[in-house]
């Protein structure tokens, strides 16, 4: 019991607003109820090691969060979440923050492929279509050492829907249509999902198409450079055998090609060269993964092997006819020693093959390169039965080659702890330290043209801390934490850098009988160098954020078949900012409300409606870059925006 009350308790800041279904509950069966059963507050997660110390501090998205953000952006999907943050306003610049670091800090992994290949500055590394996605895990500075390498601020795990998840155990054939319009934008989102199994083959096909003019802000100022064109597509085969052995391929694409601000993530910088107001940004992000495993292993034989890609491809064809490509070639192979009901060992091999290179028509072909092979070992027991414990090492060595044939060979050790304790049924409280090896990170390949010298180039090498508590009544949970990530030598063009992330984060949920409310509240502080650093200082490495909250309320009325709820996101005034800064950040507070109808007379379909940014606040999210220059107008997000969805099941 405890080990199970301790698993709830660790995921208090991702607990859904109540509206939600078990995690083995069936995209189909979904389709099936009136509306969503609001009597259970969390969710099983799908997670090998749900309920290990390490994954006390883990944040989870929960089935409702990604089923309403579906249609949505990476914003809509951790738009309950204070303690990540996503700027930038539109998918092709939107930037992940957590604990007020940048998501590029962190081990990014898609079923199993490594991602965060770097790219232009102005653009993100990381561009997801929440309609893939089942499962969405983000482990704030302390990784274990079995999530991968480099993982120096912590990392973000995701899996991609398959036909088992859809369909459930009953269904060979099966699929759902979505359609969306918004009114700030004419943006109009259409995607279909179609899924088959039958004697242990799998295969899901889905594809998403989202189209619009650019939006206004709340001031009503038409921002530029922000028309919805957005293509996404996965496939995914899989084959399991009786016995449990399964083999699974996934595939995915993501493409936006059309006019963005000239930089993506800026709406202008005053008083500089002057530039056209928009260019074309043709970006393509792509990721592939084979995977096997043995589902009905749980002795001392369970092996699971993963060979995964991605790459991320930026072109502008104006001024310069620039494109950068990124790639990562990965591969995992690790056997899981099942002790006991409660004890595990992992431990294996993993290594990667990163590329970053740059060309224009008048510039030489530049690159960078670097290979990595670790070893890991990860423990998880619980030693009595209010004790949980994880702890594990890796080491890893790395080859890194730069653009003018330099080379470094480079390695290091990794260690992490996590416990956790409960001291009563409904109080526990946990704890955990991390010494992670960095290694040498590729640059932005639209840098290269800087030609740096690599001699004094250093190892980046980073330490996590973090102490909690949760407390759980059954109707009522609390929970909160201090953290700190220190990292040294972290890498920015030819020198080394040292930043941190300090800070807390508070959380509440709250239930009653067909509804809830969820609060959460981030205060984190990001120095570069020891001293307080603003955008520009912090660029690549974190945001300052200040102090940042999230509020959901959500009720059910099954006399009326339908769900109603709301949001609040809010971002408090951040003054005296260090560096270059010459402005203080001014908070800001956004409402959002929805309401879904089930038509008993069509289970099949669900209907929602929903307003975004209710009273027309004028706005760049907290995590967006260039709000503490005067020089800076930074990309505003979307004023008041009516959307209608449909959803059908078939």
């Amino acid at each position: 019991m405890t080990r199970h009350f301790r698993s709830l308790q660790g995921h208090l800041l991702c607990t859904c607003v109540a509206a939600v279904l078990p995690a083995t509950a069936s995209l189909a069966q979904v389709a099936e109820e009136d509306f969503f059963d609001l009597g259970t507050i969390t969710v099983e997660m799908q997670d090998d090691q749900q309920g290990a110390a390490d994954r006390a501090t883990a944040v989870y998205v929960s089935d409702a969060e990604l089923e309403r953000a579906r249609m949505g952006n990476v914003k809509d999907l951790f738009a309950g979440i204070a303690s990540v943050s996503v700027g930038g306003a539109i998918p092709v610049a939107q930037k992940i923050f957590v604990n007020g670091i940048d998501m590029l800090n962190l081990s990014v992994q898609i079923d199993g492929a490594l991602q965060n290949n770097r790219t232009f500055h102005h653009t993100s590394a990381n561009v997801f279509d929440p309609g893939m996605l089942k499962f969405v895990r983000v482990d704030p500075g302390i990784a274990a050492a079995d999530t991968g390498p480099n993982a120096i601020a912590g990392a973000v795990i995701m899996e991609t829907i398959g036909a088992s998840d859809f369909l459930g155990d009953d269904r060979s054939f099966g699929g759902n249509v979505r359609l969306s319009f918004a009114d700030n934008g004419d943006t109009f989102g259409r995607a279909v999902t179609l899924a088959g199994q039958k004697d242990g083959f799998e295969v899901l096909g889905y594809f998403k198409n989202a189209t619009g003019n650019d939006y206004v802000d709340g001031n009503g100022n038409l921002v530029d450079g922000t028309a919805a064109d957005m293509q996404s597509g996965l496939l995914k085969l899989a084959y399991e055998s009786d016995q449990g052995h399964r083999i699974e391929f996934s595939g995915q694409k993501i493409v936006d090609d059309t006019l963005r601000p000239y930089r993506a993530n800026i709406g202008e910088v005053l008083g500089g060269r002057p530039v056209p107001a928009t260019r074309v940004y043709d970006t393509e992000r792509s990721s592939y993964s084979l995977r096997y495993e043995n589902t009905n292993d749980t002795g001392m034989w369970d092996p699971e092997f993963v060979l995964g890609y991605s790459e991320s491809v930026v072109k502008v064809p104006d001024p310069y006819g620039s494109m950068g490509t990124s790639d990562t070639l990965s591969a995992k192979l690790q056997n899981t020693f099942h002790l006991s009901s409660t004890g595990t060992i992992v431990a294996g091999l993993d290594y990667y093959d990163r590329h970053s290179e740059y060309s224009d028509p008048t510039d030489p072909y530049l690159d960078e390169g670097s290979e990595n092979i670790g070893l890991f070992a990860q423990a998880r027991f619980d030693p009595t039965n209010r004790w949980s414990i994880s702890t594990g090492l890796r080491y890893d060595r790395q080859e890194f080659v730069g653009w003018d044939g330099y080379t470094d060979d480079v390695s290091g050790a990794s260690a992490n702890i996590s416990a956790a304790y409960s001291i009563t049924d409904a109080l526990s409280v946990r704890a955990g330290y991390s010494n992670v090896f960095g290694g040498i990170q590729l640059e932005d390949n639209y840098q290269f043209w800087e030609r740096w010298d690599y001699t004094g180039l250093k190892p980046s090498r980073s330490e996590n801390y973090t102490v909690g508590f949760d407390y759980n009544t059954g109707s009522l949970t609390l929970g909160g934490e201090l953290f700190l990530t220190d990292v040294r030598d972290a890498r920015s063009g030819a020198g080394n850098f040292d930043f941190e992330s300090k800070g807390f984060n508070l959380g509440a949920v709250y239930g009653w009988t067909n509804g809830s409310m969820r609060l959460t509240y981030s205060n984190s502080d990001v120095k570069v160098n020891d001293q307080t650093g603003g955008s520009y200082e912090a660029l690549d490495f974190g945001a300052p954020l200040g102090q940042v909250v999230a509020f959901e309320l959500q009720q059910a009325i099954p006399q009326w078949d339908m769900l109603v709820g709301g949001s609040m996101e809010i971002a408090m005034d951040y003054d005296n900012l260090g560096g270059y800064s010459d402005r203080d950040l001014e908070g800001y507070q956004v409402v959002n409300i929805f309401a879904e109808y089930h038509p008993p007379s069509f289970p099949a379909l669900t209907l929602r409606a929903s307003i975004d940014n209710l009273f027309d606040e004028q706005y760049a999210d907290r995590a967006t870059y260039g709000g503490d220059y005067t020089d800076v107008v930074t990309l505003k997000e979307p004023g008041r925006t009516f959307r209608l969805e449909a959803i059908a099941y078939f």
